[in-house]
């Protein structure tokens, strides 16, 4: 999903794309087209022929996407094959997908707080999942490689990303019972954002390792975020104001590193949190 939508800002941009994927994907208009698996030295070798940077999406996509053997397995392999394979051909510019997923919360199987909000990259992660954990050993393994081979490599920490479906059905479901979304803090991104802050990645002015958080600067969510931390976080510090639909993230890192701020949001009509809602996470 992510990986078309890069595709697609990249050749508007003028850029020329190669794509890896493990099959041919329909409507896809990259330059050229390598048929492999980024767990494979060869076919990621072939597929940085000439290339001047690297974006690395491929991987499973959470817990469920196969077996914890699977998921952790085959995430971390492919990520340090992808930086190996650049760092040996010279490349020196990659970014890679992390997640929002690396604090833990998400796929944790009861109900878990943040230290603090806003959270930031900073947070004590609280991982119990092999998806989670994955992510922590990419952002270990791309901070190796920066001592490696000199690669700067930004991690991006994504939140929930959506399309149109994806966000609607969402909405749908955090209106119903705000829980639903509590673990992720109701952030979202747009899947031209995330399209976007990948590609600002390779070109921000910056060296070595770096975690950036990113998301809408409004949740997906119509109800006040204060309230919605009061009955769902309750216990947890909150550090600053956030009025209104503000995502309890700090955002700075990805606006003073990358200059990226969000710009597709979804604009809602705010209401009180109503108090038949009773789902609160204890």
């Amino acid at each position: 999903m992510i990986g078309h939508a890069v595709v697609d800002d990249l050749v508007a941009q003028g850029i020329f794309v190669t794509a890896l994927d493990r099959i041919e994907p329909d409507g896809l208009p990259a330059d050229r087209m390598v048929i492999g698996d980024a767990r494979d030295p060869a076919a990621v070798d072939e597929a940085m022929a000439d290339a001047d940077a690297v974006i690395h999406l491929a991987g499973l996509a959470s817990p469920g996407h196969g077996t914890p053997f699977e998921v952790f397995g085959g995430n971390t392999r492919a990520t340090f094959v992808v930086l190996e394979a650049a760092g040996r051909r010279g490349i020196r510019r990659v970014a890679l997908s992390s997640s929002y997923s690396i604090t833990g919360l998400p796929f944790a199987a009861g109900i878990r707080h943040p230290a603090y909000l806003p959270v930031d990259e900073n947070l004590p992660v609280q991982i119990e999942d092999p998806y989670g954990l994955s992510k922590q050993v990419d952002e270990a393994t791309a901070l190796m490689m920066t001592r490696r081979h000199g690669l700067t490599v930004v991690a991006l920490r994504l939140p929930f990303v959506a399309d149109e479906k994806r966000r609607r059905d969402r909405l749908a479901a955090t209106t119903a019972d705000p829980l639903y979304g509590s673990a992720e803090l109701w952030a979202y991104l747009d899947l031209r954002d995330a399209a976007r802050a990948l590609r600002l990645s390779l070109t921000a002015p910056a060296s070595g390792f770096h975690a950036v958080l990113v998301a809408s600067p409004q949740t997906l969510a119509p109800y006040p975020t204060e309230e919605l931390l009061a009955r769902y976080h309750p216990a947890v510090p909150v550090r600053r104001a956030l009025p209104g639909r503000a995502v309890p993230m700090d955002l700075s890192r990805a606006r003073d590193l990358l200059g990226f701020t969000a710009e597709h949001r979804v604009e809602l009509d705010l209401r009180p949190l109503p108090a038949d809602l009773t789902r609160a996470a204890g």
